[in-house]
């Protein structure tokens, strides 16, 4: 028989994740942690491979790229499918389910024939990927609520920040004992441990009481009324071209640094480590920030100096000044931008819509991946050197901040609870 007691009067307070013994809370944040790295894994583990599977494949950089954009492709419709999906049948299931789809996805890609049958697959690896970052998301909405959420919150966005630092490293790591086909047997082995530790770990945490059942007609009003609200579109779409910005970089740097400026696979991956370096570091002096700004105040500041650099980028890629650290500089400076920006814009979207948060959410995803999924191959088509990568990092920039000062107009916004930002500011 199981074991009862009697609650507290202090602990009726508690959120239902404080209430779980320490050993058990942990082992939770420790899959949640994994579940959220997925997605950047996935992305970013092969590519020092990409231009090695351009030579394989006898392609082009730009059919290469679109293999990269079919993965940003599914990570934004997944999320899209499976927020609602997961608030209406529960969490575990659709978790499951989609890590699944990762793993039987990445370990086709081992065998993947030609370029059209991988880009196929790493749709598949996208919508697998998504099911774990909005459920992983969500799951903390049901267990945790007000500092102990914004606290998980924080961990967890670090993970999300430090999981494309490792990426590459592990990418060009496997690649000096195998072929890019490696890659993917690393990520199939990762899927499989995540899958495991999940249905071990996880719990269904969604009572039925608390389950959304409108259906389609349901999902299709809440994201209606999302889309009237002219300063929360603003802002997801500020997101979703500042990850523009950020992922020219991510689909272009392997072309720049390797073919252009002739770094190995290996100093490829330690250079794309330092751009992750101040991206996560801007994310982490953003909460100091906090103190004495306003979420507007960031990122207005921020998308207007981001700008700046950008255009210094553009410069100096076209004049050929300075060499690879005439690229690099002002680079890894629009990714600190970036970096301040990005928590800023969604704890403002989001904050606007608590009543349908999860909804709210999986659209910012899916806006953030899906705009970012336009922004790789473009790199292709423009020529995908230093120039090319420069047009696009610029035009995500200018584009964000004509977005953020026309649309938003975040002097006009009222002032946020700290709460609120310390909540994604991480």
């Amino acid at each position: 028989m199981a074991e009862t007691r009697t609650v507290t009067p202090l602990e009726a307070d508690l959120s239902p994740g404080e209430l779980l013994p320490s050993g058990r809370r942990f082992r939770i944040v420790l899959v949640l942690g994994f579940l959220t790295a997925l997605g950047p894994l996935t992305i970013d583990m092969y590519l020092p491979a990409l231009p090695t599977i351009t030579g394989d494949f006898g392609a082009t950089p730009a059919a290469v790229q679109l293999t990269l954009t079919g993965t940003l492709v599914g990570l934004a419709f997944g999320q899209l499918l499976i927020g609602p999906l997961s608030d209406a049948v529960g969490r575990r299931v659709p978790l499951l389910a989609g890590v699944g789809v990762h793993l039987i996805a990445s370990l086709l890609c081992v065998i993947a024939p030609n370029l059209a049958i991988l880009g196929s697959l790493r749709v598949l690896q996208g919508l697998g990927a998504a099911a774990a970052a909005v459920v992983a998301m969500a799951i903390v909405r049901d267990l945790f609520s007000g500092f102990a959420a914004a606290k998980l919150f924080s961990r967890l966005m670090l993970v999300v920040g430090v999981a494309p630092i490792l990426a590459p490293t592990i990418g060009g790591q496997t690649l000096q004992f195998t072929s890019w086909r490696g890659v993917f047997v690393v990520l199939t082995v990762a899927a499989a441990a995540i899958m495991a530790g999940t249905a071990i770990v996880l719990p269904e945490t969604l009572p039925v009481e608390r389950r959304r059942n409108g259906g389609i007609a349901g999902t299709v009003r809440d994201y209606g009324k999302l889309f009237t609200d002219r300063v929360y579109v603003g802002l997801i779409l500020v997101a979703g071209l500042a990850m523009a910005a950020l992922f020219a970089y991510v689909s272009g740097s392997s072309y720049v640094l390797q073919d252009g400026f002739g770094l190995s696979e290996q100093q490829f991956a330690y250079v794309f480590a330092g751009g992750a370096v101040g991206l996560i570091g801007a994310t982490q002096f953003n909460v100091r920030l906090l103190r004495r700004w306003t979420p507007q105040q960031i990122l207005a500041r921020s998308l207007v100096a981001g700008l700046g650099f950008g255009l210094v980028l553009l410069i100096l890629a076209i004049t050929e000044v300075g060499g690879l650290v005439g690229i690099l500089i002002p680079l890894w400076l629009v990714l600190a931008m970036v970096g301040l920006a990005m928590p800023n814009a969604p704890a403002l979207a989001l904050s606007r819509h608590g009543e349908a948060a999860g909804t709210a959410a999986a659209l910012l995803g899916a806006v953030q991946f899906g705009v970012g999924a336009l922004a790789a191959p473009l790199v292709g088509i423009l020529g995908v050197g230093a120039v090319a990568m420069a047009i696009v990092v610029f035009g995500g920039m200018l584009a964000a901040t004509l977005v953020c000062f026309l649309v938003v107009q975040p002097h006009r916004l009222p002032v946020e609870q700290p709460e609120t930002a310390v909540a994604f500011a991480h």
